[in-house]
């Protein structure tokens, strides 16, 4: 071989081995591509998919609140109705007396809520930044309590309430669950986020410590605060258990347990789209709730779980 051609071939193989290693990038960075796209459909795909099974019993509580009674028995199910009944739910409105179910709740819940933000925000406080003796030792036996389930104060708390003549009253709904242990926790967290300095530095300057809780610590935690009275207040709507046990008279009865034969017709079977449509009458107001105010409860956890 002459020394011609060995000089062309070496000068040929650099510049072959450019090309090839470009057109292997390009493939990686397509290979890539096509990975990131078919991840990001599959993710989205799922999510579709649970958001799909999370709606469905709500299409079809709207679906079944408008069919009439013998559709509703069909043997073969519709998934909209022949015709739809919105006369449903004027007669549900009617029936199980919603105005005053409405009333009942709302004022056991806001009393409720007001009282425990309260008594919340004081004991949250001390906590946070009163020292007194036995303080964490007292907060832990708190905490401690959290581990033992509610239903388990069920009988206790019931015999409490008898002897001290509470049934049927407004009282045994709201005391009882006035102290919620994990919304001190939660708003301790929030306080101790605040620098002491701050603390230390209204002390210097002669302000009592109610005077910094409500100027300082109370506009700086409003975000968990707001988060606090959301789930109080979403707490005091779906309650049953302890309302249908204490205070079951038609005076005092709150909307979970009022609708449960509030639609029994007079054979005795249960008019169910009248039922659904009460049920969706009474869960739109939480539903309002979820969309508009869900990004406050989302920052106030978040930002009580974190230190610094």
């Amino acid at each position: 071989m002459s020394e011609e051609i060995k000089k062309e071939l070496q000068t040929a193989a650099p510049a072959k081995s450019a090309v090839m290693t470009e057109r292997d990038l390009k493939k990686t960075a397509t290979n890539q591509t096509v990975v990131k796209i078919l991840v990001k459909v599959m993710v989205y795909a799922f999510l579709l998919i649970m958001a799909l099974i999370v709606v469905f019993p709500f299409y079809w509580m709207i679906n079944s609140s408008l069919k009439t009674l013998d559709e509703y028995r069909a043997q073969v199910p519709t998934f909209w109705p022949r015709a739809v009944m919105f006369s449903n739910y004027l007669e549900a409105y009617s029936a199980a007396g919603l105005g005053r179910l409405f009333a009942n709740t709302m004022y056991v819940g806001i009393v409720s809520t007001i009282l425990s933000l309260v008594i919340t925000v004081l004991s949250a406080f001390a906590f946070a930044r009163l020292e007194f003796k036995g303080k964490n030792i007292l907060f832990a036996g708190l905490l401690a309590t959290m581990m033992i389930p509610g239903e388990l104060f069920t009988i206790t708390n019931y015999g409490t309430v008898t002897s001290l003549g509470w049934k049927n009253t407004y009282t045994v709904l709201i005391v009882p669950f006035l102290v919620s242990v994990f919304y001190i926790y939660l708003l301790r967290q929030n306080f101790l986020q605040i620098p002491n300095e701050l603390y230390l530095a209204a002390k210097v300057d002669g302000t009592s410590d109610l005077k910094y809780l409500w100027r300082v610590m109370i506009p700086l935690s409003l975000p968990t605060l707001i988060s606090i009275t959301i789930l109080k207040m979403m707490g005091a709507w779906n309650s049953y258990i302890w309302p249908r046990l204490v205070a079951n008279d038609e005076a005092h009865r709150l909307i979970t347990n009022g609708l449960r034969n509030a639609f029994t017709e007079t054979t005795g079977d249960v008019n169910y789209p009248v039922q659904m449509a009460a049920v969706a009458i009474v869960s739109f107001p939480l539903f309002l709730v979820f969309v508009f105010l869900r990004k406050y409860i989302m920052k106030g956890v978040s930002r009580s779980g974190i230190k610094g």
